[in-house]
This record gives structure tokens, C-alpha cells and sequence, in this order.
């Protein structure tokens, strides 16, 4: 039954965000080559704008397990990223990725309404839920400092920009 419910909702949400992208710049395509498969997405997330964080475009990968929309899907960064609430590994602390009473996840909340709330995160950090001391630590105390090293890690390691050009994909050079 679930499984079900993800194929008809995952691929409707996609298309909402995908609407709306003007407004956010947030993407999102399937991982892996089966389009019938909503278990696994990668996102692509533009840094806010007026934060440290607006030159990047961040990587996430999420994936739908097989209690979805009943528990959140899990989301994780594969673009490494200095932030007080994200971990070295990608691990997201936030309140709408986890179930109640600890969290604030329902099934209602649509994938975009997520990726926006990680989006806002980033403009917006919470230094007192750390997954990382160091990054809290360091944006309480010097957010200068804090800023200057998250700019020295997107320099590093975040995407350039780009436009993904549908005609370009392997389909597109098979046929031409």
C-alpha cells in the first residue's frame, strides 16, 4: 500500500517543486536509472541568498523507505558543508526530519515544504541543537570567523552552478 502511495505522490510533488523552482532554485531528479523508483532522490539546493552559504549548491540525497509518507524520508548532505546542524556525514538535525513527540514530522508535509525548511536551516542556523560543536561554537562566538570558514568550504567543495539541459542526457546522444 505504501509503496503505492509513493509512486502516485513522489512523482506530483516533484513536478510541484519543479513549478515553484523559479522561486527557490531547489531541484530535485531521481537517483539511478529506473523511473519507476521514488525510493532515492538527490536534491540540489542553492545557498540562501545574504548568507555564507549563497555561492554553493548543495548536494542532498534522500531516500523514502517503505513506511513513507507515515515516517519522514531521511535526507542527507553529499556536498560536504560546515554548518552547526549538520554533521560531517551529511546527518541533518531538524526538527521536521524527525517523528513526534521528539519531532514535528506528519504526513502531510510535502517533500518541497522540507527541502525549503533545509534551505532556511542554512540562513538560519541553530546553535543550540549542534550535531556540530565546533560550527555552534564557533557561529556564537565569532560569526565572522564562522562565515569566512563556510565560504573556504564551499570553495572546496560545493557544485558550480549549472543548468541541466535535458537534451544533453544519454537518451539525447543515443538518438542523435
Amino acid at each position: 500500500m505504501n509503496n503505492k502511495i509513493k509512486k502516485m505522490r513522489i512523482p506530483i510533488e516533484l513536478k510541484q517543486l519543479q513549478k515553484n523552482n523559479k522561486d527557490h532554485g531547489i531541484s530535485c531528479e531521481l537517483k539511478g536509472s529506473n523511473e519507476d523508483d521514488y525510493s532515492n532522490l538527490i536534491a540540489k539546493i542553492p545557498g540562501p541568498k545574504g548568507s555564507p552559504y549563497e555561492d554553493g549548491i548543495f548536494n542532498l540525497d534522500i531516500s523514502f523507505g517503505t513506511q513513507y509518507p507515515f515516517q519522514p524520508p531521511t535526507f542527507k548532505f553529499i556536498t560536504p558543508i560546515y554548518h552547526p546542524n549538520i554533521d560531517n556525514s551529511g546527518k541533518i538535525c531538524l526538527d521536521l526530519l524527525r517523528m513526534p513527540p521528539c519531532g514535528s514530522y506528519n504526513p502531510a508535509i510535502t517533500l518541497e515544504s522540507i527541502l525549503l525548511s533545509i534551505q532556511l536551516l542554512l540562513a538560519s542556523p541553530n546553535p543550540d541543537d549542534p550535531l556540530n560543536s565546533e560550527a555552534a561554537d564557533l557561529y556564537k562566538a565569532n560569526k565572522e570567523t564562522f562565515n569566512i570558514k563556510v565560504r573556504q568550504c564551499i570553495s572546496k567543495s560545493s557544485t558550480i552552478p549549472e543548468q541541466k539541459n535535458i537534451n544533453d542526457g544519454p537518451a539525447a546522444k543515443r538518438a542523435k
